[in-house]
């Protein structure tokens, strides 16, 4: 009888239990409000670019700058996420900024492309005059690197 007793007191104990979903995340990239960076730089020497952004809310947490590299083009953005199924006001919080550290390795031009954020295609249009598709828009900076 008391095995019947703590098998009952067991199955009701892992029933009752629930298993709670992890949370989800959505990432996003923000735009870049403003930059500061030097006009021309020296090689393998270290410059620090400062970012401005914007959060749309404050439900938006900073995750990293997303930093691309292709051949001596660097493209820059703010990486940020959202956690699904929060609720937030609509009142903007403050500007926030965020530096990194670059340091150029090869004598050149390197061209900067900050993301602005999105912008309609107005030439991907639709029958009915709809517009399909957004763009990314970016602000692109030449900075000379020399020895």
């Amino acid at each position: 009888m008391k095995k019947i007793a703590l098998f009952l007191v067991l199955m009701t104990t892992l029933l009752s239990c629930s298993v709670d979903e992890p949370d989800t995340y959505t990432e996003h990239f923000l735009p870049v409000e403003t930059y500061t960076i030097p006009s021309d730089m020296r090689l393998n020497q270290s410059y620090t670019i400062t970012l401005t952004y914007q959060k749309p809310t404050a439900c938006y947490d900073f995750n990293d700058i997303y930093f691309g590299k292709e051949g001596l083009t660097r493209t820059i953005a703010v990486f940020a996420y959202t956690k699904d199924g929060q609720e937030c006001s609509d009142a903007l919080p403050p500007v926030s900024s965020v530096s990194f550290v670059f340091n150029p390795i090869t004598t050149g031009t390197y061209n900067f492309k900050f993301f602005k954020g999105t912008d309609k295609d107005v030439d991907d249009t639709d029958d009915d005059g709809n517009v399909d598709e957004l763009i990314n828009v970016f602000e692109e900076v030449p900075v000379v690197v020399t020895e």
